[in-house]
């Protein structure tokens, strides 16, 4: 079967060769077929190519031909125009035909500008010569026509202005500036010389309390132009405006040389005067003209309203208004800010006042001085302020006064100038800021006396209502809340007197622009109003504390109801918490910092009473337990205690009262455990205090009643049990253990209760 396999295979692999062979021949000869028809396509794309280009070459020489041809009739053209218009120019000129000069001159130099590359023709060179002297002999030639009809002595030519100036004037806008800018200096300097002669500094309408017959001048001026000369100039020239520009830099001249002269005579209010007076006519004058001749002719763009501000202190000032109302009021009283100036002659005239605003800021000095004085002798004739429960702590009348007097002089200073006066003005609000908080404000607290002897139990039971025990009496108490509130609202509102100066004053002097030392003077009398609470209500608890320590709780033989110093406490603290919570219902934060600050005052100085009651017997520790859980329960109550309303104290202040109440409770609790066997009430003294400090084991054992040797034992064994100190610390009686966890506290608390109801 293999072999007949083998057969048929040879049999037919010499048919399929010549089969294979066949085709690949011709798809050679395909090959140089198509290599041929495409050599073709080539010959003949290439003398397509070069029929074409003998086809164009005769079209492009006839192009070129007509192209040189045109220009040369062009130019040809314009050579007959130039020198035409050269002749006509030179005749007119003679003629003084300004009307037709105008157009011809701006014609005759478009032409010229077609020959500047055939400037090397001498003919063509020499019409350019006769354009510039026509050009020359016509600057020339208009000026001394304008001298002569407004010569520079004298008064104008009668008659008023004529036809052929105004055609000059059309003249002048095609010649060089120079002789524009001179026809408007010269008439410019004539119109006013009137002004200079009228307001000389020797003259007595020249001081500033006739500074208004100034701008009436001017005004009439104005007018007097508009009626004879207003078509004369071409509109474009803004020669009313240009009049009005150069009578303020006059002015402004003239007025700073005689303010140095007669420096000694200005005052206050002559000075307010003037910038009133002046402030009013740039004003007038913003409405008037759109100050496009103020940059070199260069006409300004409108500047942009600032953006919608966010201060509420802006909502009485012109934010909240339109657009439309903001351009077309000009009430120098409304403030306006200097970081987008809306009118471009501010400043124009108004300028020179800024070397005198000493004497406004001077001024302004010994106002502060003097409001400061009344405030302290309304002060001390109406007293503090009266206790008014229901509204809470009422800050001060006066300092409303002030920052209102703050506000009206920064206002009225800004529209004066937004320099170096503002930085001026803001030391002297610095100043008086100050002086506010030390004469007012921190001079006004009631001032503490000694502590007292201590009291005896006895006088405890027998005082009535605590009222010989308080510091202050119910009026000091508010007048001490009146003056933190006062302080608070004084110090957020230096902050925003500090953001106002700043968007008044230029931008590159804001960093000299700083209130911080006042607002930290305003947190001094806050922090100060705080303690002096915190030291009253603590005075006021500290004879109950002495009571308590001096108590022989060796001697108690029953547990009972609190003692009688707890109700002392207890009492104290209803006193004085209601009515200064009511006094600083509006400053809650204050209200905190004031309890926060008691407690941490009064509980470490009850743990250090609790070491002086000693010994203590077993029924005395379980009876100063029971008042050591009363007066927890009533610290944690403190914020609300006497309020109809039931707020949860704040956490930090929990956290606080807690943590010290419960370090006293366990103090009592590692007493009333028995020291027998020593190494069982060591471990539970480090287990239930976290405390290695030998100094307060020591505490523990003087209050157990333990004696000297077996104190010495006690210290000893306690000492060993230590568990050892981290590494880098070298005086193992300073270690403190980890604090217990809220859950470990929270359980001691549950303990402690059940124990105190058992004994009960």
């Amino acid at each position: 079967m293999s072999a007949d396999c083998h057969r048929d295979v040879a049999a037919l692999w010499p048919t399929s060769h010549v089969k294979y062979a066949t085709a690949l021949e011709e798809a050679q000869k395909a090959i140089q077929q198509l290599f041929g028809k495409i050599k073709d396509i080539k010959d003949k794309a290439e003398k397509s190519e070069q029929m074409v280009k003998e086809i164009t070459r005769d079209i492009k020489q006839l192009d070129h031909a007509k192209r040189h041809l045109t220009t040369s009739i062009t130019t040809l053209n314009h050579l007959h125009m130039l020198v035409g218009g050269v002749d006509s120019l030179e005749a007119m000129t003679r003629r003084r035909q300004y009307g037709e000069v105008a157009n011809l001159l701006q014609g005759v130099v478009n032409v010229l500008e077609h020959f500047n590359k055939y400037m090397g023709i001498p003919q063509i060179r020499q019409l350019s010569e006769r354009v510039k002297a026509a050009q020359n002999e016509l600057g020339q030639q208009i000026l001394a026509d304008f001298e002569e009809a407004f010569p520079s002595q004298g008064t104008k030519r009668p008659g008023g202005p004529s036809n052929v100036l105004r055609d000059a004037c059309l003249v002048a806008n095609v010649l060089d500036p120079r002789i524009k800018q001179e026809i408007i200096k010269k008439f410019i300097k004539q119109h006013l010389s009137e002004y200079l002669v009228l307001f000389q500094e020797n003259q007595d309408v020249a001081w500033l309390d006739k500074i208004d017959r100034r701008y009436a001048w001017i005004k009439r001026q104005l007018v007097d132009y508009e009626e004879k000369y207003g078509r004369m100039f071409p509109q474009e020239w803004y020669m009313t405006e240009r009049i009005a520009v150069e009578f303020c830099h006059v002015t402004r001249t003239e007025l700073a040389k005689i303010m140095r002269t007669r420096a000694k005579e200005i005052e206050v209010k002559l000075l307010l005067f003037a910038i009133q007076r002046t402030t009013n006519f740039e004003g007038l004058l913003a409405k008037r003209f759109s100050g496009c001749t103020l940059a070199d002719g260069t006409v300004q763009k409108k500047p942009e309203l600032p953006p919608p501000s966010t201060n509420p202190f802006l909502d009485d000032e012109p934010g909240t208004e339109t657009d439309e109302t903001m351009m077309e009021k000009s009430d120098i009283d409304r403030p306006k800010k200097p970081k987008v100036p809306d009118n471009p002659f501010h400043g124009i005239i108004s300028k020179c006042f800024e070397p005198h605003l000493y004497v406004y800021i001077e001024s302004q000095d010994k106002n502060l001085s003097e409001l400061i004085d009344r405030f302290v002798a309304d002060f001390k004739a109406q007293g503090p302020p009266k206790p008014n429960l229901d509204e809470g702590g009422a800050v001060l009348p006066s300092c409303a006064d002030l920052f209102v007097y703050y506000k009206k002089c920064m206002v009225q200073c800004s529209q004066l100038s937004t320099g170096e006066p503002m930085i001026a003005l803001t030391t002297i609000f610095q100043k008086y800021l100050r002086e506010y908080a030390w004469k007012i404000l921190s001079g006004n607290l009631p001032k503490t006396t000694s502590s007292s002897g201590g009291l005896t139990i006895t006088s405890l039971l027998k005082e009535k209502e605590g009222s010989e025990v308080a510091k202050f009496t119910l009026e000091e108490l508010c007048l001490i809340c009146s003056i933190l509130s006062t302080a608070e609202y004084c110090l957020a509102t230096t902050q925003q007197l500090e953001e106002k100066l700043k968007e008044k004053v230029d931008a590159s002097l804001m960093e000299r622009i700083n209130l911080t030392g006042e607002m930290d003077t305003f947190s001094i009398v806050i922090s100060n109003s705080i303690q002096l609470l915190v030291q009253d209500l603590d005075a006021a608890c500290d004879p109950a504390l002495t009571a308590m320590s001096k108590m022989q709780w060796q001697n108690v033989e029953h547990v009972g109801d609190q003692s009688p110093y707890v109700t002392s406490v207890i009492l104290h603290i209803k006193q004085n918490v209601p009515i200064i919570r009511d006094n600083l219902a509006s400053t809650r934060k204050y209200f905190t910092q004031f309890c926060i600050k008691f407690a941490n005052s009064f509980i470490p100085k009850f743990i250090n009473h609790l070491f002086k009651c000693k010994p203590i017997s077993m029924v005395g520790a379980e009876q100063l337990l029971l008042d050591t859980h009363s007066l927890k329960m009533v610290l944690l109550d403190l914020p609300s205690i006497g309020s109809q309303v039931v707020r949860k104290a704040p956490a930090s202040y929990t956290k606080i009262v807690v943590k010290g109440m419960t370090r006293a409770e366990m103090i009592l609790k590692v007493v009333m455990a028995p020291h027998e066997p020593p190494v069982v009430f060591v471990d539970n003294y480090i287990k239930l205090l976290a405390d290695c400090s030998t100094d307060t084991f020591q505490k523990i054992l003087d209050m157990k009643g333990l004696k000297r040797s077996e104190q010495s034992s006690m210290l000893e064994l306690f000492r060993q049990r230590l568990p050892a100190p981290p590494s880098g610390m070298e005086n193992p009686g300073s270690i403190s253990l980890t604090a217990p966890t809220p859950e470990q506290e929270s359980s001691r608390i549950r303990k402690l209760e059940k124990l105190i109801k058992k004994r009960l």
